[in-house]
């Protein structure tokens, strides 16, 4: 199996694609198409992300199984350790070999229910992250992904700190990072530079979510953990009421800091896509990252 960090290694820039498992038939649906809709653009590799406590872990290998076994993408598994024990990890991380997937993006997870509620470990479970690497690794041949935050976690008292949980979990065994959502370039390369003085060259991947909507904005600025700085909001917020205008302009944005985040050298740009294609492939389009065929 292809290993997400042999596919982002090379020397020109990829994209990769992020989905969430389907709740019901026609959910699958749009996921489905969606997928068949990227897979020709050949993304470095695309992931399914796992619901709260576990909520969707059948739906995640049910879905991550068949990307592995029907299409010619890379795929990989995203694992929490949110109300599991360690037998039942074990477990999860047993289905993805046994399926064909041996990339895992290994997170902690977020309480179920409240996101900044008290993190309260399974009694038999894991506390940190860095221990659902070092489980993951001691189970076999796997590729390991996992989590940075530009702005610090939001439970990290500073960025010092924050830095510090992160390293470690690179010493632990991951082989890559996926940064949560940011505002402007300089927010992810920031932290890329604080990884570099710590001693960590591993790649670090920005995530990016195509600004198609008013919804996609404040997503945007929740996910990231850190208010909108006032020059996108003067850009974006006058065209609220004008879906076409916000698209275009939002895309505009979208695309000016993939670009300075390509030639700042990142490797890889992580896209979130909501289950659908179309921004992804119009922004891939317009970055030049799609293949070349013979």
């Amino acid at each position: 199996m292809t290993s997400v960090l042999s596919r982002i290694s090379g020397s020109a820039p990829t994209f990769s694609v992020e989905f969430f498992p389907p709740r019901d038939a026609v959910e699958e649906g749009v996921l489905w198409r969606s997928i068949r809709e990227l897979e020709p653009f050949d993304p470095a590799y695309m992931s399914i992300t796992y619901g709260a406590g576990g909520s969707n872990r059948d739906g995640t290998i049910r879905s991550i199984a068949r990307v592995a076994q029907e299409t010619t993408l890379v795929p990989m598994g995203h694992l929490t350790a949110v109300n599991h024990s360690v037998a039942e990890l074990r477990n999860v991380i047993g289905h993805f070999a046994a399926v064909g997937v041996r990339n895992i993006l290994a997170l902690r997870g977020d309480p179920p229910g409240d996101v900044h509620g008290e993190w309260i470990p399974h009694p038999e479970g894991l506390t940190y992250a860095y221990e659902l690497v070092e489980l993951v690794r001691s189970l076999g041949d796997f590729c390991v992904g996992v989590s940075a935050f530009p702005y610090g976690h939001p439970r990290s008292p500073d960025l010092e700190t924050d830095t510090k949980h992160l390293v470690r979990k690179f010493r632990a065994g991951a082989d890559f990072a996926i940064a949560q959502l940011f505002h402007e370039a300089d927010d992810f390369l920031r932290l890329r530079d604080r990884l570099a003085a710590a001693g960590v060259d591993a790649p670090v991947l920005p995530g990016i979510m195509p600004l198609t909507t008013p919804r996609t904005l404040h997503k945007t600025i929740e996910l990231s953990g850190a208010p909108a700085p006032e020059w996108l909001l003067r850009r974006l917020e006058p065209l609220a009421d004008d879906k076409q205008a916000f698209r275009a302009a939002g895309l505009d944005v979208s695309a000016e800091l993939c670009e300075r985040l390509l030639a700042e050298g990142v490797p890889n740009l992580h896209f979130y896509t909501f289950n659908r294609s179309k921004a992804t492939r119009e922004l891939i389009t317009r970055l030049g990252l799609v293949p070349v065929r013979a």
